[in-house]
């Protein structure tokens, strides 16, 4: 009688083992995915594609244009730091998140360049939670042709071998969208043709048909 109870424990034992050993294997043979450049990931209820990868952090953009809306309310001279875009990402869009997700998008300061072709004012760096891309950083991410640091005569846009990949869609068909770097001039800011081309000379800041591809950067 003793001798078959110690069989039935010394079983108990090897099945318990046997379950630990299969477990700590499943969790080393199946680690978790990460994200890599060019990927595209699901977050928030959008697709994102994966522009860039620092340590624990990946830089993303909407896939697709999510709205339509205007760079600000009226037409006037204005800079990214206080259009009302900027207010809406920051504010409406990014509180549209759960609480959990709101804690895996990071807050960055962003440097606002001016036009590097005709000199408008990009005015103060901000601080953001959600975001625009600006021209370098379109042009860094989706392929350099040389046109921006070498201005082409006689065009007020970037055309070349990286339209295809600057291109984005709107409910199944391409739409332009907005950057947020300025126009030609204060009261303009620059956007992604529906071709792709890269307009540096801009559109007015009060067109309601931009598309908004939001950016951020998101803890992996």
């Amino acid at each position: 009688m003793k001798g078959l109870k110690r069989s039935v424990l010394i079983s108990l034992l090897l099945i318990l083992l046997v379950s630990v050993f299969v477990g700590c294997d499943d969790n080393t043979t199946k680690p978790e995915p990460k994200a890599k450049v060019g990927d595209i990931i699901t977050f928030g209820g959008y697709e994102w594609l994966v522009l860039d990868i620092e340590g624990g952090r990946a830089l993303v953009v909407s896939k697709d244009i999510v709205e339509e809306r205007q760079y600000h309310t009226s037409y006037t001279e204005v800079t990214w730091s206080n259009c009302s875009l900027r207010a809406y990402l920051n504010g409406e869009f990014y509180n549209s998140f759960s609480a959990t997700n709101r804690a895996r998008i990071v807050e960055v300061t962003n440097v606002n360049e001016d036009n590097q072709w005709y000199g408008a004012s990009g005015g103060a760096d901000t601080q953001d939670r959600i975001f625009l891309l600006s021209i370098a950083e379109v042009v860094k991410y989706f392929g350099d042709s040389g046109q921006l640091a070498n201005i082409p005569s006689d065009t007020w846009y970037i055309d070349d071998q990286y339209n295809q990949k600057r291109i984005a869609t709107f409910n199944g068909s391409a739409s332009w969208w907005w950057l947020r770097s300025p126009g030609g001039y204060s009261s303009s800011a620059s956007f992604v043709y529906y071709d792709g081309y890269l307009y540096l000379g801009g559109n007015f800041v009060d067109d309601p048909s931009g598309g908004v591809r939001p950016a951020l950067w998101l803890n992996l």
